[in-house]
């Protein structure tokens, strides 16, 4: 009886610590278009297992402990070419990452972790939506208008935002306010020219300019124990107009004014003046002043 008990203790030890079975619930994750997504392991490869995934029954992607053999995609099977160039696997981990995810990746991810004669498995159902026209942006603006580029819901703490401007590293938050930069930190393209909503992730752009037009690429990473997404929101920014800021257009109409102001006083003093009698000019002369008087006198 005792013995029975003892297997029955195991055998249940094994199923809650995960090393034999299968998690029936599974994970569920969902992705936009062309995100990235990295389904976690959860173990630290030790030189003794072997992990492999497998896509509709397909083994797409496998790691050894050792290294010694590892493959992904049309490696693991000639002639599979679903995920060619797309597949990342972790080499410390056995995690996997899908990148530029499409919707034919939706579907059930299947991890089967070996170890000597125990295994492991675990599902990640992936659904892949369509992008939303929000996910592509078109933002049009005139000269020293500002521009916000926005990531459209609250920041998690653990959410790293970074933002690109042609490629180029312009802005970059993660939890650590340390590894927080901007402007000059990152790039002098927007010195003093942007403001970053710490609570969202959004960007603001002052005092835009026709050199500020080009592609604006988001990324944001959100982690969680099972899964990674990395969600991608680009934004076609167009400035255009006469390189004026609006405190520039008020300086230049306030000039104007004070131009028309002036005009108007010269012209009126010289008319003013035109309108003196000459006799007035005359009393300066002492001899012409006592020939005025005789004649008024007359």
């Amino acid at each position: 009886m005792k013995l029975h008990f003892h297997w029955l203790a195991w055998i249940l030890f094994l199923l809650d610590n995960g090393v034999s079975g299968v998690d029936s619930v599974g994970v569920s994750v969902s992705v936009n278009e062309g995100d990235s997504v990295t389904l976690n392991t959860g173990v630290q490869t030790n030189q003794q297992e072997e992990i492999k995934w497998y896509f509709s029954n397909t083994r797409i992607a496998q790691i050894s402990g050792d290294l010694s053999y590892n493959c992904t995609d049309v490696q693991c099977n000639e002639g599979t070419e679903r995920f060619r160039d797309r597949l990342k696997l972790d080499h410390q981990t056995g995690s996997l990452t899908i990148t530029n995810t499409r919707n034919t990746d939706s579907g059930d991810y299947e991890l089967k972790i070996i170890i000597s004669s125990s295994s492991s498995e675990k599902i990640f159902n992936v659904t892949v939506i369509g992008v939303s026209a929000a996910e592509r942006e078109e933002v049009n603006k005139n000269q020293g208008e500002d521009v916000i580029l926005g990531v459209g819901e609250i920041r998690k703490p653990n959410d790293a935002v970074t933002l690109y401007f042609n490629e180029i590293l312009i802005t970059e938050i993660t939890g650590d306010q340390s590894k927080i930069c901007t402007d000059d930190q990152c790039d002098e393209r927007f010195r003093d020219r942007l403001k970053l909503d710490h609570l969202t992730g959004s960007l603001t752009i002052t005092n835009t300019r026709n050199t500020d037009s080009g592609e604006y690429k988001l990324l944001i990473n959100s982690k969680s124990s099972s899964f990674n997404i990395n969600r991608v929101k680009r934004f076609n920014v167009s400035v255009t107009g006469s390189g004026l800021s609006s405190g520039a257009v008020a300086g230049i109409v306030v000039l104007l004014l004070v131009a028309v102001v002036t005009a108007g006083v010269i012209y009126y003093r010289r008319r003013n003046m035109q309108k003196i009698p000459k006799t007035a000019t005359n009393n300066r002369d002492p001899a012409a002043a006592e020939l005025n008087a005789i004649e008024a006198t007359e």
